[in-house]
């Protein structure tokens, strides 16, 4: 494993974040706030509690679950296409560095990214509502595992996407649909029953889910589950990846 070859790109990638660090870290404070006015105090006022859990709180899973996903998706995915748009991908590839050392570094970097994201939005949360943690080593497990899984599916987006608007392509019109249908801000029990079944055919669902119970102890559905799903995506993401670097797909073309 060339140690150095990663450790090249990570850093190359977080010296671009942090030239932004006002925006990264401004914006999704701002947006935070936003969400606990509009559905911590409107939407609040009128739900006292979900599943036994005041509904101020009881959001706060979800909207950093909806940050991680779309900050890890957009970070990969911005981060392997710039060097396809401007051509000094061709110069990677071309190095002494395989396919899993740019895999790190690039990943590694965009997972660094949304967790950082993930934790000021807890943050900012703390100065809303009180927020106790009852399985803090799981909640920490699933936000690193969701960072790194959405990290590795905006790799594959970024390889894929032929120009910008293809890059934001999948993210507006697919995942950010899935996120706020997926709980993100209610309980999959509150629907009617033929709508709960539908909503388990939604991959979010499970990780939001078991996230949520990290915090609460409350899931919609059982967190094995949730494990299971996050563990499968992870490696079909990996598997896609590695298939593009043996195949050269959207690479070399």
């Amino acid at each position: 494993m060339n140690w150095t070859a990663v450790a090249s790109i990570y850093k190359f990638e977080m010296a671009r974040f942090f030239r932004t660090l006002a925006q990264s870290f401004l914006s999704p404070v701002l947006s935070t706030s936003l969400y606990f006015v509009v559905f911590g105090a409107a939407i609040g006022s009128r739900i006292d509690h979900v599943e036994g859990v005041s509904y101020g709180a009881f959001i706060v899973p979800g909207l950093i679950m909806l940050s991680v996903i779309t900050q890890g998706i957009s970070n990969a995915s911005f981060g392997i296409y710039f060097p396809k748009f401007i051509g000094t991908v061709y110069e990677l590839l071309s190095a002494p560095v395989n396919f899993l050392e740019i895999v790190l570094g690039y990943v590694g970097a965009a997972a660094t990214k949304a967790l950082f994201i993930g934790v000021v939005i807890l943050a900012t949360a703390h100065l809303f509502v009180d927020i106790t943690i009852l399985h803090p080593l799981a909640m920490v497990l699933f936000l690193v595992l969701t960072c790194v899984s959405f990290s590795l599916l905006g790799f594959i987006i970024g390889i894929w996407a032929k120009n910008f608007e293809q890059l934001q392509l999948v993210p507006l019109l697919i995942i950010t649909p899935l996120i706020f249908l997926g709980g993100s801000f209610y309980s999959i029990s509150m629907l009617p029953p033929v709508w709960q079944t539908i909503t388990l055919f939604n991959p979010v669902v499970y990780l939001i889910s078991g996230f949520r119970w990290a915090f609460f102890g409350v899931s919609d559905v059982p967190v094995g589950f949730s494990l299971l799903a996050i563990a499968l995506f992870t490696g079909l993401c990996l598997a896609v990846i590695g298939w593009i670097f043996r195949t050269g797909w959207r690479l070399r073309s």
